[in-house]
């Protein structure tokens, strides 16, 4: 018998290195975070937190959920040291990225109790605010895994959302609301074939022919806000789709002013995340999407369309952001102002990449940055003795620390970022 061909034995002890390393990463900044709730949360908290879970109007009405301010973050404290404790045993780093986000919840929740104590907080109003700002970071990330599955990386979607939300005011001053929202839909579909274009067809780099897009819509928005708008006022006076609560499902406590009382940007974000899903993982153009986007070469060789694919995937996204950036104006205050977007396209790729590329997942991620954000708008309220600027902070640096992969790492698509050249 010939010999056989040695086989290279699978590097079991670097990813063992890999995973011990990210565990007592993890463990050191869950005891971190103990020390922080038992000295500064917990000696510092007195008398009770009050959330309220309902509001006056409510039909259906639950009693307010009273903490021990004190006694509570000691218990938070002590159970912070044990996750981290447990992260420095070898079996803890099965469990890394799940203790690492339960104990970031626990944190959030002594954070939110310290914050609270001797007080009175509406829970229900901080959830609402959380859905309706993770909407436009929602669909940025979904934009950003519609055009990064067939391998497009995707840095215009600030730009997208900027010039749905440019355009929703314009039309929608003119046109009224509807009208708005098919035009800044159709804004970011131009911009996502525009994108497709430079990098499919041209093969302009990727990353640059994003931020180019950025640059020109920025400037342009800019202009028209600062020298047109000024004098035409009419023109930036767009009206602002109000709340539709769905019948019997909008009286349910707690959930049903958080998902059923909502606007039709949140409606919309719903249902184009559940069809996103459908069309990626369960249709036979999903498959050919992602096939795309893991080996073009090989997709191509089975007779699928690679320039035609990425085309219809990235213009696509483009309307999705566009549909975001219809929120900003048509869906919150009703008028543009200069860069109102505020970098959500960028965290929607923070969300993508913490989603691992999913739409699903891009969403989960974006309702923790709502979270961060709505945090910050009512903590101020509370008036905790946290400067206004740090806490305007909050969303950006929930967006490093996930994006930096303390939460765990995530594969993109095989080809993501690379042109293809048919030969």
């Amino acid at each position: 018998m010939p010999d056989t061909p040695d086989i290279p034995a699978r590097p079991a002890r670097k990813l063992d290195t890999a995973r011990q390393r990210q565990a007592r990463v993890a463990g050191w900044v869950l005891m971190g975070l103990a020390v922080l709730v038992a000295l500064v949360f917990a000696r510092d908290s007195a008398g009770m937190a009050v959330f309220r879970l309902s509001r006056p109007n409510d039909p259906l009405a639950l009693p307010d959920l009273v903490v021990a301010a004190a006694p509570y973050n000691y218990f938070a404290a002590a159970l912070l040291a044990f996750l981290g404790a447990r992260q420095f045993m070898r079996g803890g780093m099965r469990w890394t990225s799940l203790s690492l986000g339960l104990g970031l919840f626990i944190a959030v929740t002594a954070f939110l109790v310290w914050a609270t104590a001797g007080k009175a907080f509406s829970l229900t109003g901080m959830l609402q605010a959380t859905v309706v700002r993770a909407v436009p970071i929602a669909l940025g990330g979904l934009a950003g895994v519609l055009s990064e599955r067939v391998a497009v990386v995707n840095i215009a979607i600030e730009g997208m959302l900027l010039a749905g939300a440019f355009t929703g005011a314009l039309i929608g001053s003119l046109l009224g609301g509807w009208g708005g929202l098919a035009a800044a839909v159709a804004m970011g579909g131009v911009f996502g074939f525009i994108l497709a274009a430079l990098v499919v067809t041209y093969r302009v780099d990727q990353i640059i022919a994003g931020v180019v897009i950025n640059l020109f819509v920025l400037g342009v928005t800019s202009y028209v806000s600062s020298q047109v708008y000024q004098e035409y006022r009419f023109l930036n006076n767009a009206p602002v789709f109000a709340p539709v609560k769905i019948p019997l499902l909008g009286d349910l406590p707690v959930i049903g002013p958080v998902l059923f009382n909502q606007n039709l940007f949140v409606y919309g974000a719903m249902v184009m995340v559940a069809v996103a899903t459908y069309y990626l993982f369960h249709t036979r153009y999903g498959l050919r999407a992602r096939a795309v986007g893991e080996h073009p070469r090989a997709a191509d060789t089975l007779g699928i369309n690679v320039y035609r694919t990425r085309y219809i995937n990235v213009t696509i996204a483009g309307m999705v952001a566009g549909f975001g950036g219809a929120w900003f104006t048509l869906g919150s205050v009703g008028r543009f102002d200069e860069n109102m977007t505020g970098g959500r396209g960028y965290i929607g790729l923070a969300a993508m990449i913490f989603g691992r590329w999913h739409p699903v997942g891009a969403l989960a991620a974006a309702l923790v940055f709502g979270f961060a954000d709505s945090l910050q708008q009512k903590l101020a309220l509370l008036q905790t003795p946290i400067p206004s600027e740090f806490l305007a902070m909050a969303p950006y640096i929930a967006t490093i620390v996930l994006v930096a992969g303390l939460i765990g790492r995530a594969r993109p698509p095989a080809a993501d970022g690379q042109p293809y050249i048919k030969e």
